[in-house]
């Protein structure tokens, strides 16, 4: 979907913003236009924890909010998070 919206012809491309929210999200992941590329801003208080998951399936994470233990807690180690995007 990103790709998507990446590739579509915007008048502004420095004030296109997306909000997703996956279902396991605590609240919605902003993302805007970077040099032509949709990059997930960073929000004040929230982090997108990655887990480890299996070999065939692709996970972006979820987004948390930070202090309530929220599963914060449950992020992965760098080289076990799934480098692939799943949008």
């Amino acid at each position: 979907m990103l790709r998507d919206l990446e590739s579509l012809p915007w008048n502004e491309p420095a004030c296109v913003q997306v909000m997703l929210h996956d279902e396991d999200d605590d609240v919605f992941g902003l993302w805007m236009l970077r040099d032509g590329v949709l990059v997930e801003m960073g929000i004040p208080g929230i982090q997108r924890v990655h887990t480890a998951v299996r070999s065939q399936e692709t996970s972006p994470g979820f987004l948390v909010r930070t202090g309530l233990d929220r599963g914060e807690d449950q992020h992965s180690p760098e080289h076990a998070q799934d480098p692939r995007s799943s949008w």
